[in-house]
């Protein structure tokens, strides 16, 4: 017998689509992608798309649903259907996929469960609906374009840092280098450094500790608001992704945004950077005279022609806001403490400007006494990672 469900807080993404879009795929094909990358996705796409079904409520006696989680397709009754969706909703999971709207709103009503409106409230369930039948059922949720772009804007860029976290490898931990504004962690395959944005004196007595852990679990950190324990966790996922035998091409990559139709936005000091975008718009926390402050971020990035984001706003959690508010326009991620991963493309950033470290002891030193980013280059290269079209 199951036991009582809790009623959660949930937070649909309704993709409306036409009558005879082939839906039911690319649900299938976004939850897939997530469970490969590491998160848990549970739930059911219909499989048959016969005349009628467009509501929910199915004209053959039995059903076809493709579980998400294993990969099986299962044929069921309707009534087995139901049974089936809400024993995904008893999960904790990181998404619920129920593909027929008129399912969800059902089975969220049996279990009394209370739907939440903000971007990043509640367990995100994705769920679709014919046009045609939204005026007449209603509709809870966010209303999505049936393109996979759209899907990645509505799982949101709040989810970047665990998506990280889950690529990294149970790797060991070699070093841990602190410095007054960087840290450092090298792992078997390659270097992370990240900024630190204040003291990390209270990391210091953990050190000994933190060294015995692995990659993954330093990676894990990301997840803390402490400012020193997420630059580890910024360093370790580098250590990861920037690995020292990558092939990538020379340079940050800001020069591709050179020709952007409209004004760049600039977020962060870049040396030289103003040669190359000579008509862009920096935005700095303590801005000189013909800079902006951060609060100008609302009015600038809204419909800009591109944007180029120093990586610290990785550390200091501003990235999301950022890509909502720079949504859909091309953006470059620089600096030494951006992640090389593909990972990143889907949550709008085009461009990732990193550092390899080809000489982790030289830089190890460097960082204890206090070096930076214009000394990183005798011991790395700066390299960038592009989106394919």
């Amino acid at each position: 017998m199951l036991s009582p469900v809790q009623a959660p807080w949930l937070r649909p993404g309704v993709v409306v689509h036409e009558a005879r879009t082939p839906v039911d795929g690319l649900l299938a094909e976004f939850a897939l992608r997530l469970r490969d990358r590491g998160f848990n996705v549970t739930g059911y796409v219909q499989r048959n798309n016969a005349a009628g079904a467009e509501m929910g409520l199915g004209c053959a006696a039995r059903i076809e649903f493709f579980d998400v989680a294993s990969g099986q397709v299962l044929a069921a009754t309707r009534a087995e259907a139901e049974f089936h969706l809400r024993k995904a909703m008893r999960e904790d999971a990181d998404l619920l996929v129920i593909s027929r709207f008129q399912a969800f709103h059902s089975a969220s009503a049996n279990v009394n469960a209370a739907i939440a409106a903000g971007p990043a409230q509640g367990m995100p369930v994705l769920t679709s609906i014919a046009g045609r039948c939204v005026q007449k059922l209603g509709l809870d949720g966010a209303m999505i374009a049936p393109d996979p772009a759209a899907l990645w804007r509505w799982w949101g860029p709040e989810r970047l840092y665990q998506d990280l976290a889950l690529g990294v490898a149970e790797d060991e931990v070699r070093t841990v280098a602190v410095g007054g504004r960087w840290i450092m962690v090298d792992g078997p395959h390659g270097s992370g450094v990240a900024y630190l944005p204040r003291s990390a004196r209270d990391l210091l007595p953990r050190l000994e500790v933190l060294r015995r852990h692995s990659l993954r679990k330093l990676a894990g950190l990301v997840r803390s608001w402490d400012p020193a324990e997420m630059a580890l966790g910024i360093a370790a996922i580098n250590a990861h992704y920037n690995r020292r035998d990558r092939d990538l091409s020379a340079g940050n990559g800001a020069r591709a945004l050179s020709g952007a139709a409209g004004r760049v936005v600039v977020i962060g000091a870049f040396p030289g950077l103003a040669d190359i975008l000579p008509n862009s718009a920096v935005i700095e926390t303590d801005p000189r005279p013909g800079e902006f402050p951060p609060v100008a971020m609302d009015t600038l990035l809204p419909g800009c022609g591109g944007a180029v984001v120093n990586s610290s706003a990785l550390i200091n959690r501003s990235l999301p806001r950022i890509l909502r508010l720079a949504q859909g326009a091309p953006m470059a991620l620089i600096g030494p403490s951006t992640p090389l991963t593909e990972r990143l493309h889907d949550y709008g950033i085009g461009i990732l400007g990193g550092l390899v470290v080809d000489n982790p002891v030289g830089l190890a030193a460097t960082i204890r006494a206090g070096g930076g980013p214009r000394e990183f280059t005798r011991f790395g290269r700066y390299v960038h990672l592009r989106r394919r079209k």
